[in-house]
């Protein structure tokens, strides 16, 4: 009974103690893990310097991703995003013009929201000063220059920032810094 009493004792000591050692090896892996830097693609990075410059952190980076990829690219692109953001534009120009001027003609507000939805004239130009003919994810023959394309990047920007927060309030305070302070007047994002 007593060599079965110390049998057992060194059974479970020898247990405890592999049981430490595999504790003590898989301690060391993870601070071997600990030291070794993520792998990060130029697209991680451009989203990245893209977030810094519009001064917004995305919650969940799979919208931004979302947004700046073509239909071209993937069926997960930024058409529906792109929507969205396209009426959140439109909807801050009037809320903004409107608080500065109740009695603001219909046809000046109209005009307004014409010049900021605009592909050529503003949209595209502030996708271009965000960069994002470099960054916008596209098939190799597409050309990613394309206004259109850009515009439709810039705009999922807008609604891939209010589905991340829940809210529009977000996305239009994001879209008037990147911008400008009114209409036609462009606010370098780099100055800020």
């Amino acid at each position: 009974m007593v060599m079965t009493l110390r049998f057992t004792l060194l059974l479970h000591v020898f247990l405890v103690l592999g049981i430490f050692s595999s504790f003590s090896l898989i301690l060391s892996t993870n601070e071997f893990n600990l030291r070794i830097k993520p792998f990060s693609s130029p697209f991680a990075i451009d989203l990245a310097k893209l977030q810094t410059q519009i001064g917004y952190k995305f919650i969940n980076i799979d919208l931004l991703r979302r947004a700046l990829t073509h239909a071209s690219f993937s069926q997960e692109n930024n058409k529906a995003l792109s929507i969205f953001g396209y009426h959140i534009i439109e909807t801050s120009v009037p809320l903004r013009f409107l608080a500065k001027d109740i009695d603001i003609s219909s046809k000046a507000l109209n005009n307004l929201i014409a010049e900021v939805s605009s592909v050529n004239a503003s949209c595209a130009l502030d996708g271009n000063r965000l960069g994002l003919e470099r960054i916008i994810r596209v098939s190799p023959k597409t050309d990613a220059s394309n206004s259109a394309i850009i515009c439709g990047g810039f705009r999922a920007i807008f609604g891939a920032i209010a589905t991340d927060t829940g809210k529009v309030d977000e996305a239009i305070k994001v879209f008037w810094k990147v911008h400008g302070d009114r209409s036609g007047k462009l606010v370098s994002i780099y100055s800020e």
